[in-house]
């Protein structure tokens, strides 16, 4: 049977392959986890069409794919301490996720609730921590009113209930179809399509916005800045090499493990619902991808595994 979902060669799908890998071996500081489920995210397919995160090198060989996971630790390296063999955990691999084992960096791993799943907690660690991380990075005080673009996908869902907890008004863009789904997570729906910005004014509370948490980029851009009067309050997941020419400022992640049990936190007091709206088998893992791919998935896509 397979172990792992993985792409061979920088390209479109046709370049993803299942591949029988080695259990890799824990280094100094890391975790080996058996993973029972691999959230899937607009990164994956994006590291397989040729974006390198900084730093990394060119692809040398088959490489995994996925970025966040849960599981069970199987297996400690060097120098870790505060978790334990046997204990259920979350966080970002450096071996990729989508697959039966992969290695965890103890310092951006967490514990997982007892009350959260594992298909829950495993897309905690990209979209939920950024959602998290850019409503620090805005610093908005309660009553403030945040405009999220692509308020229906993964890190939208979780800006908006974070947003609405932490007592922001948020009005939220997305597609007519996810009306109902962004209203129900506490915001006001602003449809995709012309006169944009004109039509977030006419829905925003008072007429204005304090801040813009843009998770689209394009050309909506560039029109919902111009609500803006102040653009430090503009911030994108999506545009990163462009919006400082708009004067606004990339999402700036975090990447600790207290931001990872913070989130699992407010996941089991029922603050934050990740809202999984399709879980795969690891067997059905191009699938599971070419859903987030096609730009249409609402809510979190999971690959469960074992």
């Amino acid at each position: 049977m397979p172990t792992a979902y993985v792409f061979t060669e920088h390209g479109g799908p046709e370049v993803e392959a299942f591949a029988d890998l080695p259990v890799p071996e824990p280094g100094p500081g890391q975790l080996l986890v058996a993973v029972r489920a691999a959230g899937v995210n607009p990164v994956d397919w994006k590291l397989r069409a040729g974006k390198r995160r900084p730093g990394q090198g060119p692809l040398v060989g088959p490489e995994v794919l996925g970025s966040e996971v849960a599981g069970v630790v199987e297996r400690i390296g060097p120098g870790v301490s505060g978790f334990a063999v046997g204990d259920a955990v979350f966080g970002n691999p450096v071996t990729g996720g989508y697959a039966r084992f992969t290695l965890v960096p103890a310092g951006i791993a967490a514990h997982k609730p007892q009350g959260v799943s594992f298909t829950d907690a495993a897309v905690l660690p990209v979209a939920a921590a950024t959602a998290y991380d850019g409503l620090r990075q805005l610093g908005l005080p309660a009553g403030a009113t945040l405009l999220i673009t692509g308020a229906g996908g993964g890190v939208g869902v979780a800006a908006t209930q974070l947003a609405r907890h932490f007592g922001l008004r948020v009005v939220g863009t997305a597609g007519a179809a996810k009306k109902e789904f962004v209203e129900s997570l506490g915001a006001v729906h602003v449809a995709r399509g012309p006169r944009l910005a004109e039509r977030v004014r006419e829905s925003a509370p008072g007429g204005r916005v304090d801040a813009v948490f843009d998770l689209v980029g394009g050309a909506e851009l560039p029109e919902v800045a111009g609500l803006l009067s102040d653009r430090t309050k503009l911030i994108t997941a999506a545009a990163k090499e462009t919006v400082g020419e708009l004067g606004g400022a990339p999402v700036a992640r975090a990447r600790t493990a207290a931001v990872l049990a913070e989130l699992a936190r407010l996941a089991a007091a029922g603050v934050l619902r990740p809202h999984v709206t399709a879980i795969y088998p690891l067997a059905r893992a191009g699938e599971a991808l070419r859903a987030v791919e096609g730009g249409h998935a609402r809510g979190k896509v999971v690959i469960e595994v074992g």
